[in-house]
């Protein structure tokens, strides 16, 4: 299979000239030794995936040391973080810049480890699967965000994309861009792998067939609530079963929880958060969903696809080398009231799917699985005229119309290949 460029380059090279080590986290089968090994070819190669490579760096972390010297790319960093130390005092002792490289799978726990190791030592950063526009080619890599300045760039790149469904369902892991890979195949060996290294290290579980059925019922609430009774009483295990089968989830990147937005002047929204599935092909198959046309035709088509657009956002953040965390939240609450021709008014429940704020906007984005979008889609907008004057942005309806439409000041349609 070809190298396929990914957008982060730039950052990842950018990265290794500021500091002295650099760490590229992100999901397995991501792409994070096949981009690095591309990038710097000349660096010496070690993978902990060796077991002899792993058990001197764990028991003779020292020797390891003085057997591999920089510039040295180190995989599967996760299984050694007691060797952190040691390469920060390898750091220290030379002022070089890209000595190490380090890739790893464990995101929440590798930067906690490196976080107290290497703090201003090292850059880190986050591969996603496959964006759209890796996938297409497009080599724009501004973040998304609904501005006309944003579509204005976009748009002299802009593909749009009739195979939507077959992206949604294939998943953007860059092993499925390869004709001769069998999906279903695929993603069986993925769970198993994911099973047999990740959850197994992170915690040690008995029952992999009650995990397997756990993936499965969180595959099922992808874009919904995140409502952990909910899934301890369908499996019947315990609440802090649940949470910590989740933490692990998002640890290793296979999950997003997106966070409820919070504003003094919103007291009656909800504080609960949302679950996305980071990879709508994994979560198709974990739903058996066999084929684009029955994902499309499902009953969670509509969640599939918000699960897509959402993923694409958090990627074009990712990708520009942004911490998607810092940007973006959503809403559901009644603080949007309706007015009767009496003057008298009434608390309803209004939605926003996401909210991306920058430079102090906050900018709404409902997303719907329509080519047909109207401007009363949006209604759910006028919540944030509480935050403050001038505090909400330019939003917009991402959906399946096959170009940018301008709906009502300060709201356009945008299709789902634009972002």
């Amino acid at each position: 299979m070809d190298y396929i460029t990914r957008s982060i380059e730039p950052v990842v090279l950018g990265a290794a000239q500021a500091f002295k080590a650099l760490l590229l986290t992100g999901s397995r089968q991501v792409g994070k030794s096949t981009l690095l090994g591309h990038l710097f070819s000349d660096y010496s190669y070690v993978t902990f995936d060796d077991p002899l490579m792993l058990a001197q760096a764990k028991t003779e972390p020292g020797l390891f040391m003085a057997d591999n010297r920089p510039p040295l790319l180190i995989d599967e960093i996760q299984y050694a973080p007691d060797l952190l130390p040691y390469i920060k005092m390898a750091c220290d002792s030379s002022d070089a810049r890209g000595q190490y490289l380090l890739a790893g799978s464990q995101q929440f726990n590798l930067m906690k480890d490196v976080s107290e190791s290497l703090a201003g030592r090292i850059g880190i950063l986050e591969l996603s699967p496959l964006s759209l526009r890796e996938i297409q080619g497009v080599d724009y890599n501004m973040h998304f965000v609904p501005t006309g300045r944003y579509i204005q760039e976009r748009e002299e790149q802009a593909r749009f994309s009739e195979d939507i469904w077959t992206v949604i369902h294939r998943g953007g892991y860059p092993q499925m861009r390869n004709d001769g890979m069998d999906w279903s195949q695929f993603y069986s060996s993925y769970v198993r792998t994911y099973l047999e290294r990740d959850v197994n290290q992170l915690a040690m579980v008995k029952d992999q067939m009650k995990f397997t059925q756990f993936l499965t019922v969180l595959a099922a609430r992808t874009a919904q609530l995140l409502n952990y009774q909910n899934i301890a009483n369908e499996l019947e295990i315990s609440l802090g079963t649940v949470k910590s089968w989740v933490s692990i989830m998002e640890a290793t990147g296979l999950v997003f929880i997106l966070q409820p937005f919070t504003n003094s002047a919103l007291n009656r929204a909800i504080r609960t958060p949302k679950l996305y599935f980071r990879d709508t092909g994994l979560a198709c198959y974990l739903t058996r969903w066999s084929s684009p046309e029955v994902a499309r035709s499902g009953a969670m088509a509509g969640s599939l696809f918000e699960t897509f657009v959402v993923s694409e956002i958090l990627k074009s953040f990712a990708n520009e080398g942004l911490d998607y965390r810092m940007h973006v939240t959503w809403y559901r609450g009644k603080d949007r009231l309706r007015r009767k021709n009496n003057g008298e008014a009434s608390s309803i429940e209004a939605e926003i799917d996401l909210i991306i704020e920058e430079n102090g906007l906050y900018h709404p984005i409902e997303i719907k699985m329509t080519a047909n979008p109207k401007q009363g889609m949006a209604t759910a907008f006028d919540v944030l005229d509480k935050v403050g004057t001038g505090a909400r942005g330019e939003g917009a309806i991402i959906c399946m119309y096959d170009k940018p439409l301008t709906l009502r000041e300060g709201v356009r349609a945008i299709p789902v290949s634009y972002i």
